[in-house]
């Protein structure tokens, strides 16, 4: 008993206040599969509390100018940015992720979105129109929505909860928030900064625990209008379903089957280390990560070469070590969930060049039974495989040739994702021409990540509805309306 005490216990934050919950749940550090730290296992009567906090916040807050919302907000981001390093340390243990990009792309981007949103909410403008024969004038307003909830996933946790928590707030909604149960802490953390910000109690709420009990009671929740959801495609069918008696605004950032497409002109020096950037960042577990690459056939045998010694140097190691490449994967079930995909792509006659079941992986005894691989490349794989369909969402990537720019731009759209693509060639004609045919909402070209937070993010087809950026977001969070008035 005495080591169960010793354990980080996290508490909901409804109404201004941590509140302790009557169950909790086991949260594991992904580096070594030992348990440590205790989450709220919340249900409705969670929800319940935090609806009417939000829903006594919402008059005072929705009622404050734009520029006090984003005072707050400013300040909010100072303060994280302040705790920069004792959040980076919180997500690397907590995530598996290392702490080289939690301490520079998690953190300082969950920063980055208070300050965006800080500044985007000023500027905002509405639109009218004149109609002097019949004597009229018509103008737009747009108005806080109400109680946002908030649903984010795992694998970024506190950049991809801040990303929908600060324009949800900077438009004048109040909000209810449930980060993953996998990565609860830094959510946690951040609580104890908002009243230091400003942020007034019931403003922002966070309800710790599982989808299918605290997610279904806030999704379902009748005074909730609007869900705004990253994560899987059947979690977010399931969200659909209980919105659709309520009719609620959706938003919802889904999976990814990214492809890459290499033609025979692209500049190798700058292709092969960014592509295996791109397919092993953060585990692959980013829906953004390149799981497909179609290299073209003059040029295939010497990619596959580079890209697999560029693989091969990619370091895998436990989280806190500055020189590590990779980190661990979230959690033992996910772990063999990606290795069941390699199993398979074997069984199908594929060749793994590297990684998983090839090469030795190096980890310090305390670490042997945390949850690493290390990142794989598949090749000689059939399109209609599985590995080449579904979202494995972990460091495994499929490297297949092709010969046209029509038949890889078919076989790039041939599955049922379409959230963003790359494209490397240093033809400016193929570029655009490429780029436009591609079924995704994302066409990076002769690089990969390089985001603009003013336009938009989001997929195509069962990547997602909607989109987030500045002027979507700030669209999804309010409600438009048209006033005429005749003089």
């Amino acid at each position: 008993m005495a080591a169960s005490r010793a354990l980080l216990t996290l508490e909901n934050f409804i109404g201004g206040k941590f509140l302790p919950c009557n169950s909790y749940l086991d949260s594991y550090d992904p580096s070594t599969g030992e348990v440590y730290c205790r989450v709220p296992d919340s249900g409705k009567e969670e929800i319940e509390a935090a609806v009417e906090a939000a829903r006594a916040a919402f008059p005072g807050w929705s009622s404050r100018s734009p520029q006090e919302r984003s005072q707050v907000l400013h300040q909010l981001a100072d303060l994280l940015e302040q705790s920069l390093e004792e959040l980076a340390q919180a997500e690397s243990k907590d995530q598996g992720k290392t702490i080289t990009l939690a301490r520079t792309m998690d953190i300082p981007r969950s920063v980055q979105n208070f300050r965006f949103f800080a500044s985007s909410i000023l500027h905002h403008t509405s639109e009218c129109t004149q109609m002097d024969h019949l004597g009229c004038l018509h103008y737009t307003v747009r108005a806080p929505v109400g109680i946002a909830g908030l649903i984010s996933p795992w694998n970024l946790p506190l950049y991809l909860l801040t990303w929908k928590m600060a324009p949800a707030i900077a438009a004048g909604n109040t909000v209810i928030a449930k980060p993953s149960e996998l990565t609860s802490v830094t959510a946690w953390m951040m609580c104890r900064l908002l009243e230091k910000a400003g942020v007034p109690a019931g403003v922002v709420n966070i309800v710790f625990g599982t989808g299918p009990r605290v997610g279904e009671a806030l999704v379902s929740h009748p005074e909730v209008p609007l869900i705004s959801f990253t994560g899987s495609q059947p979690t977010a069918e399931r969200i659909t379903q209980l919105s659709a008696p309520h009719c609620k605004k959706l938003s919802l950032e889904l999976g990814g089957k990214n492809p890459a497409l290499i033609f025979e002109d692209a500049n190798l020096e700058e292709c092969v280390p960014t592509t295996v950037r791109s397919s092993f960042a953060n585990q692959g577990e980013i829906c953004l990560c390149t799981s497909r690459i179609f290299v073209q056939k003059s040029i295939y045998n010497e990619f596959l070469k580079r890209f697999v010694e560029a693989t091969r140097m990619w370091k895998v190691g436990i989280p806190s070590d500055p020189s590590a490449n990779m980190g661990a994967l979230i959690s033992k079930a996910h772990l063999e969930k990606v290795r069941s995909y390699i199993k398979r792509a074997r069984m199908e006659g594929a060749q793994i060049l590297c990684g998983e079941g090839v090469d030795k992986l190096n980890l310090p005894p305390r670490n042997q039974t945390g949850y690493f691989m290390l990142p794989t490349v598949i090749t000689d794989i059939k399109d209609e495989s599985c590995c080449m369909k579904e979202e494995i969402f972990g460091p495994v990537t499929c490297v297949v040739p092709f010969d046209s720019e029509e038949e890889v731009i078919q076989r790039a759209n041939s599955v049922k994702y379409g959230l963003a693509a790359t494209v490397w060639s240093s033809n400016v004609g193929r570029v655009h021409r490429v780029a436009k045919r591609l079924q995704a909402g994302l066409v990076w070209t002769n690089c990969w990540l390089i985001r603009e937070l003013n336009l938009p993010f989001g997929g195509m087809k069962s990547s997602g509805v909607g989109r987030e950026g500045v002027k979507d977001s700030y669209e999804f969070f309010t409600e438009i309306k048209t006033i005429t008035v005749k003089h």
